[in-house]
């Protein structure tokens, strides 16, 4: 789908989609609890449907309802060893995938894991190295389809911290549940930090209990047992970026849904564009962003990579230079995130220069309208879309229905706050 934007100032109020790494999360918790879980405030996505349709193949029962406020998930846990070997579509979630295989052999289940898009090409080593080394029979070292078949049994798992946390989620979720007691070291400092924090944050909600005895150091007992309850998810932030960019740039823009006690790693844009000169303010409606005078920052992306395209969206309407750095990781997403950022703003007329870790991005020239690709990543398209307030010209994306991955409302929220889009 091609949308085509007419600039034009952005104001109003929006309710956040919830947190999808939190909904991942909560979601995988209930699948794994004794008993029925209650999800409420949930946003839909192809990124959740994945997780919620892998679980179900595994042994849960997830019932969906649609209310106003979002979808209410009724889940009913119970992981369990299937009599088929199972084929599990994680689409394009490189959460989903990296979330569930430990848990697929917690039960002993011969699973074939298979995806679209660019996940066959995100890293799946650290797993690798687990497998061989706990004797876990698998194929597929060139990406996916991968099999893996075997069970997980109690003891110390090393992984590398620097590819992604999200091997370590997965890991946090299932050594609970075995016979016995376990440890998990990351042999490298641990980037993403936060991420795991929200997982910790989870399980100990779900009555789960994990020591932390050092940065990327975890011991866990084994035979515990997840808590069923009723919880809610919190709006997440690294959607509501795109927003308070938006109203940065005309505004105001207030986002009702986000916690100010959040966890989320994400949560750290509201710090990086005040350091912009952004005006953000938290008022009894929800957080609020208003029309400012923007200028040049270094942004250090190790922990808040997925912030890195708004970033360098607005970064190109600021005045002066900014520089984002440790950013490397990003060029492993649903595509190359720097150089799909530096290709279309240049093609918009900013001035960017691609590095091996990051961007840097010379500010203050007027941008021109013209066509441009979402390569099809949602968080490009929504990056370039959140910038059109201060575009010369109408700005077309091609690759705009990408955002359905972890946002499908967002064309309806943009023209909610009076954005003028067409599409073909």
């Amino acid at each position: 789908m091609k949308v085509t934007i007419t600039p034009t100032r952005l104001e109003g109020q929006i309710r956040i989609p919830s947190s999808k790494s939190m909904t991942h999360r909560e979601i995988i918790a209930s699948a794994l609890a004794h008993g029925e879980s209650r999800l409420t405030g949930v946003s839909w996505s192809q990124d959740i449907e994945a997780t919620v349709r892998i679980l179900s193949l595994l042994g849960a029962s997830i019932q969906r309802q649609e209310g106003t406020e979002g979808t209410t998930l009724l889940i009913k846990g119970g992981l369990k060893a299937q009599e088929k070997p199972v084929t599990a579509h994680a689409g394009e979630s490189g959460s989903t995938l990296r979330f569930l295989i430990p848990l697929g052999l917690v039960s002993g289940n011969k699973v074939t894991y298979t995806g679209e898009g660019r996940l066959a090409e995100r890293p799946l080593s650290p797993y690798y190295q687990i497998f061989d080394e706990k004797g876990i029979t698998w194929k597929g070292k060139n990406g996916l389809p991968l099999y893996v078949k075997g069970r997980l049994l109690p003891g110390t798992y090393a992984l590398s911290g620097n590819v992604s946390s999200q091997f370590f989620t997965g890991l946090l979720f299932a050594l609970p549940l075995l016979e016995g007691n376990s440890r998990l070291v990351s042999t490298t400092p641990l980037e993403s930090e936060s991420y795991v924090k929200m997982t910790l944050d989870t399980l100990a909600r779900h009555g789960i209990t994990v020591n932390e005895t050092g940065r990327g150091q975890y011991e866990i007992s084994g035979n515990q047992t997840y808590k069923a309850g009723n919880f809610a998810v919190e709006g997440d932030f690294s959607q509501a970026a795109f927003w308070l960019a938006s109203g940065l740039l005309g505004g105001p823009i207030t986002l009702k849904g986000l916690s100010v006690d959040s966890l989320q790693g994400d949560k750290a844009i509201v710090s990086l564009l005040r350091r912009m000169g952004g005006c953000i303010e938290e008022t009894g409606e929800g957080l609020c962003a208003g029309k400012s005078r923007l200028h040049g920052i270094v942004m250090d992306a190790e922990n808040v990579p997925d912030l890195v395209p708004v970033m360098a969206a607005l970064a190109a309407v600021s005045e002066g230079t900014t520089e984002i750095v440790h950013a490397e990781r990003v060029r492993l997403k649903e595509c190359d995130r720097l150089h799909a950022m530096a290709v279309e703003l240049s093609r918009l007329g900013a001035r960017v220069e691609e590095k091996d870790d990051g961007l840097i991005i010379h500010g203050g020239a007027p941008l021109h309208g013209g066509a441009v690709s979402s390569w099809n990543d949602h968080r490009i398209a929504m990056a370039l879309a959140s910038i059109s307030p201060a575009i010369n010209g109408r700005l077309t994306i091609d690759g705009a229905d990408s955002v359905r991955k972890s946002y499908p409302r967002f064309w309806d929220d943009f023209v909610k706050t009076g954005g003028q889009c067409n599409y073909e």
